[in-house]
């Protein structure tokens, strides 16, 4: 009896799957190392909020050409070297929180207080102007102090 040649299976297509959204519209990517997870999770980000969030990188990126990206607890962290951050952000129902941590430092410091004694907040909601300068000396000024080594 004569062997019937076994046809080659076509490697299956996996289907993009969409990251799941949790409360307040925040991506759930998992943990990685790098601008790949980054962009994933600000591609990931509905309406209005992923422009905000590609302005935030953005600005980051201009700054600081060298930062350090990573996704950690479904929140992109930058930092100057591996594991240890100076900033991170997250995405709420009405606004996306900008995480200083060690904005009390800067001069002048974001808005925003925290129960912990040197993070500083800054909150962007729909339609509000970012001022880029101001932004950017925040940026430049936070890469001067130590990190959270996370």
């Amino acid at each position: 009896m004569a062997k019937k040649a076994a046809k080659a299976k076509a490697p299956a297509k996996k289907a993009a799957r969409k990251p799941k959204l949790l409360s307040g519209g925040n991506p759930q990517i998992p943990k990685g190392y790098g601008d790949a997870p980054v962009q994933a999770y600000i591609a990931a980000i509905p309406g209005w909020k992923r422009d905000v969030a590609a302005r935030v990188d953005a600005l980051i990126t201009k700054s600081l050409p060298r930062v350090k990206k990573a996704v950690k607890w479904n929140s992109p962290f930058y930092g100057v070297s591996d594991n240890v951050y100076f900033l991170s952000f997250h995405c709420f129902t009405k606004y996306v929180k900008v995480a200083f941590f060690n904005g009390a430092s800067l001069k002048p410091a974001p808005p925003g207080a925290s129960k912990q004694k040197n993070v500083r907040y800054l909150d962007i909601h729909e339609g509000d102007e970012l001022d880029e300068k101001q932004f950017a000396s925040w940026l430049k000024q936070s890469i001067k102090f130590p990190g959270e080594k996370l």
